[in-house]
């Protein structure tokens, strides 16, 4: 009889953890570490591709996250806990989430519709996605990852009930003897984008104050 064959699909993620898609993840991890102690004390998620172990730059509270690897476009989940979608987190509980190009690969609104549940009021998602624009998509071509335009982006963030900042941060390794400045350097072309999103949720309409009238005594 012969041998059973199991095929399994490559994981796009697995780049990431290659020589050319780490130095992208590098060059990320200072903003990393800020994103998740903006918010501090408040707890916070950190989901990355599967591999990529070097902690970030600065002084993480360990006890207040939870630090999850996706495979497989992330719809499997492991690290302190193995999972998958939905999260095992309860509604509204978690103040910062960073996404660290877990949505290149696979349909992105299952895990942005999980983030805007367990996101609390006014909570922040810290998005990393690769740049469709950047020259350096030479390099992860034909490995399954999908680099989308902003505006796609910014659909799929308002599908899930978040609003967008405008600013738009970009990451990635810099070409020798270009300088970097801002508004001079290659920031446009780099290979990473970072989009930051927020929960907003709106207020209860206050009760309309009561009115009153004054009335004239009558004459004695």
């Amino acid at each position: 009889m012969p041998a059973f064959a199991f095929t399994r699909q490559p994981d796009a993620l697995a780049w990431f953890g290659t020589g050319r898609g780490g130095p992208v993840l590098a060059s990320e991890q200072a903003r990393v570490s800020q994103a998740l102690t903006s918010r501090t004390p408040g707890p916070w998620l950190w989901v990355s591709p599967d591999g990529m172990e070097p902690a970030p730059a600065g002084d993480i509270p360990p006890m207040r996250g939870l630090r999850l690897h996706a495979q497989s476009g992330a719809q499997r989940l492991a690290g302190q806990v193995r999972c998958g979608l939905p999260l095992p987190l309860p509604t509204e509980a978690i103040a910062v989430i960073v996404l660290q190009h877990v949505l290149d690969a696979g349909d992105p609104q299952p895990l942005l519709q999980e983030c805007a549940r367990v996101l609390e009021p006014g909570g922040r998602l810290w998005l990393f996605v690769l740049n469709p624009w950047s020259p350096y998509r030479l390099r992860w071509r034909s490995t399954g990852l999908a680099a989308r335009a902003l505006s796609q982006w910014h659909l799929q963030l308002a599908a899930a009930g978040l609003t967008t900042a405008e600013h738009v941060l970009h990451y990635g390794p810099v070409w020798r003897g270009v300088p970097d400045a801002p508004g001079h350097g290659p920031a446009p072309l780099r290979a990473a984008r970072l989009l930051v999103a927020e929960k907003r949720v709106a207020g209860m309409i206050p009760p309309a104050p009561v009115a009153r009238a004054w009335r004239a005594a009558p004459a004695a």
